[in-house]
């Protein structure tokens, strides 16, 4: 069928004698991307129709797929123009190259296109929203950085293909490899921050040290991980600052992991009152504060006196929340409120400082009196 395509429009091209054949074959190649991108703009505007009421998984994939569909059909009609368009033997070898180039770019587009699509389908099941979202934050978090790492080496392996299909690349590459062992460490020690990002990354994906939205301590600041990235974390800090450190950190220094295991936390607050304090009712009180309060839920509540200082006693009350966040608003809320019941309550229970005064005896005060007196005489 393409035979006798192209022959009648051959018998056309000869009709058209009086243009130069580069103008024909500008022509050609035109028209067979103007058809092409009309054809791609026809057939996508049908499948929108289809999947408009649909939900929006089906929407995004049409249109993620628009772009790689549409340089797959204008490749294909570049393909049958060259053979139609009165190209010369060199003209022709150099739109066939520039199609093969743009073949293989087609290839990776549809590879990173295919891994998105694979990815939010695997997705689609975990929700970072719920209440206790351990095990959505553990495999999104691998999702993630998986779906980077391979992105990194599709592009890599795709661009190292298109470069292959030059002969002076190609001609490099096998001289390359007759020198394998300088050339390798010369390329290992050139690729040495990617390869070890890329590395880091898998290694953070297997074992997690780390997942999306951990509450954690790094260089003495707390904060969540917001962004992994193939590269970098982002850890958004409690003041909305955003602490940007490479993958290796979190392999080669130590940190604080809030909710490494589970996102619910117990948070401490310590206070120190005088020894009159009556333990008891502060006991009952605490219990009071934590079951009228929503941050806490409902497991963890008590108050012990951990140690005994010079003029107060140390009292460290525990209460457990489900998150970082609601941990730490529950802290403050103990706080405040414990505060006030003693000062409204027991205000003799806040820190005292005692000072015991003698009075001296009735003589000695009097020959104390006279040495001044005399001091004062000389």
């Amino acid at each position: 069928m393409f035979d006798r395509i192209g022959d009648f429009s051959r018998e056309i091209i000869n009709t058209q004698a009086w243009l130069p054949s580069w103008a024909i074959s500008l022509l050609t190649l035109a028209a067979a991307v103007a058809l092409a991108l009309a054809v791609h703009g026809i057939l996508f505007r049908g499948v929108s129709r289809m999947v408009r009421n649909k939900d929006l998984f089906w929407r995004s994939l049409v249109a993620r797929t628009s772009g790689p569909v549409r340089l797959g059909v204008v490749t294909f009609a570049l393909s049958i123009a060259s053979e139609i368009a009165p190209l010369t033997a060199t003209q022709r070898d150099v739109l066939q190259h520039a199609l093969l180039v743009g073949f293989v770019g087609l290839l990776g587009w549809g590879a990173l296109t295919a891994l998105h699509i694979w990815t939010t389908i695997y997705l689609r099941r975990f929700k970072l929203g719920a209440q206790d979202n351990l095990l959505a934050r553990k495999h999104v978090t691998q999702a993630r950085i998986l779906r980077r790492v391979a992105g990194t080496l599709i592009i890599i392996v795709t661009v190292g293909a298109a470069m292959m299909t030059f002969s002076g690349v190609r001609q490099y590459g096998v001289s390359l490899l007759a020198s394998a062992g300088a050339a390798g460490l010369v390329v290992g020690l050139a690729l040495q921050p990617l390869l070890k990002n890329i590395f880091a990354g898998i290694q953070l994906a297997v074992t997690q040290p780390i997942r999306l939205d951990d509450a954690v301590i790094v260089e003495g600041e707390w904060g969540n991980v917001e962004e992994i990235t193939s590269t970098y974390v982002v850890v958004r800090l409690w003041d909305w600052r955003r602490m940007v450190l490479p993958l290796t950190y979190f392999l080669e220094k130590p940190f604080q992991n809030w909710t490494r295991d589970s996102s619910a936390l117990i948070g401490a607050v310590m206070i120190y009152l005088d020894y009159a304090v009556p333990v008891e009712e502060m006991r009952a009180r605490l219990a009071e504060i934590a079951k009228s309060s929503p941050n806490w839920d409902g497991k963890v509540v008590n108050l012990q006196v951990t140690d005994f200082r010079e003029h107060v006693m140390e009292v460290r009350m525990l209460v457990s929340a489900s998150n970082a966040g609601r941990a730490f608003d529950l802290r403050c809320e103990v706080r405040e409120r414990m505060i006030a019941w003693l000062q409204a309550e027991h205000p003799r229970s806040l820190p005292r400082r005692r000072t015991e005064i003698e009075r001296m005896p009735r003589d000695t005060s009097r020959v104390q009196e006279r040495r001044g007196q005399h001091q004062a005489a000389a």
